[in-house]
């Protein structure tokens, strides 16, 4: 019969499977018809009257796509909808959210040394900043200053800086760069589902009324699709940034955050030139590898320090002092400190690595209690910690960690 812990990681699993699946759909389809709309040839008179049409070749068969800027002179009845690419995204990856830093607020989310705030509290400013992040937003491109999308563009980056800084004073610094990217994946969403997608109703439902369209419904949506199509590789980048603390970890996070957004920018202009058949703006790539050098630079940046204040059990607190105080917890912090501290510490001794791995530092016995779902699923149940076992932890040890961790628990996980 499995624990609560084992259910626990197999769930997280399962909700990051179909995190990963949903978001390859919706950025696979997003980019794709960026693509498609771009290089459309409209130098040609089509007898349907559409506004382009392209010629493709695909597993083995042959397409000829058209564009209509309104409709074809028939609607079809089983007209295709992209929709729940997004929707199913955003959705999994606030139940990953949830799981792992609302649940494990702790030890992923609240970080004392930045902030030192109850864990509901955390999770209050949390969704808070999602929700009145799209309402700012939204409000800005409808308001007369949206008008020019150069120029809300450029007010767009100066929020996502400011948020970008403003989450590092809040959360730790991984909790801190993965917000940022569920803020702009959020804003994304919430374009599909409040405005892409109600104004192609819109325009459906005037034809088949018999009602010409007005032209401000796409012109609107294809305003926010752009948007998207310029966040979708920062978005990605934050998402991947809680495996690598050089990214989170760095004094200068929010800086890094902030220029992976203008690669963002360089990259997909990029593409998009190329695929209008504007030619190939080479430079970008260059200003690319300039700003991915200075990311790098930056994050060789001082790691921040937890050295903690006062006796070091006066930190323990909630679920940190349940495992600290369990039986068998000086023998497995001894075994810790001797397998597993060597990387996992402020200033790994492990020649070649700058940082603890994943963020996670293991010298002191609040930031061991603090850890022990991890170190009892890690290097309890399986042999994943240490890698390739090259600190030779032996079976014994193993099972030490895995009878500490229970009497913690009550044998339940």
């Amino acid at each position: 019969m499995f624990d609560l812990a084992v259910m626990g990681d197999w769930l997280e699993f399962a909700v990051r499977w179909l995190h990963v699946i949903t978001a390859i759909a919706w950025i696979g389809s997003s980019f794709y018809f960026i693509a498609l709309d771009l290089g459309l040839h409209r130098d040609r008179n089509l007898a349907s009257g559409a506004d382009g049409e392209e010629w493709q070749v695909h597993g083995g068969g042959f397409y000829h796509i058209e564009k209509y800027l309104v409709a074809p002179e028939k609607m079809p009845d089983d007209l295709v909808w992209f929709k729940w690419e997004s929707y199913t995204t955003w959705l999994s990856g606030f139940a990953l959210l949830v799981l792992v830093y609302y649940l494990g607020a702790d030890f992923y989310l609240v970080d004392p040394e930045v902030l030192d705030i109850p864990t509901w509290g955390a999770i209050l400013i949390s969704l808070g900043s999602l929700g009145l992040g799209w309402l700012l937003y939204d409000t800005i491109c409808k308001s007369r200053f949206g008008e020019d999308n150069t120029r809300l563009m450029v007010l767009l980056y100066v929020i996502l800086v400011a948020m970008a800084w403003g989450y590092t004073q809040v959360f730790s610094g991984r909790a801190a760069l993965l917000h940022l990217g569920a803020f702009t994946a959020t804003i994304m969403t919430a374009n599909v589902f409040f405005v892409i997608i109600p104004n192609q109703k819109i325009v459906v439902a005037d034809l088949i009324a018999g009602r010409t369209p007005d032209a401000k419904y796409g012109r609107i949506a294809k305003q926010r699709s752009t948007h998207n199509n310029y966040l979708t590789l920062p978005v990605i980048f934050l998402m991947l940034s809680n495996h690598y603390p050089l990214a989170f970890a760095s004094q200068y996070n929010w800086l890094i955050a902030s220029l992976v957004f203008l690669m963002g920018v360089t990259i997909r202009h990029f593409f998009n030139t190329m695929h209008a058949r504007k030619g190939r703006p080479w430079w970008t790539w260059a200003v690319t590898a300039v700003l991915f050098i200075v990311i790098m630079w930056l994050s060789t940046a001082p790691m921040f320090r937890a050295d903690g204040t006062g006796e070091e059990e006066a930190a323990l607190q909630g679920a940190a002092l349940k495992f600290a105080s369990a039986e068998g917890f000086e023998e497995v912090q001894d075994i810790v400190l001797a397998r597993c501290a060597m990387c996992h510490a402020a200033e790994p001794l492990w020649e070649g690595m700058p940082a603890p791995p994943r963020g996670v530092r293991l010298e002191t016995a609040r930031e061991i209690a603090l850890a022990a779902p991890r170190i009892y699923m890690q290097a309890g149940l399986t042999n994943a910690m240490p890698p390739a076992n090259l600190t030779y932890m032996e079976p014994e040890e193993r099972a030490r960690i895995v009878a500490w961790y229970r009497a913690a628990t009550g044998g339940g996980g």
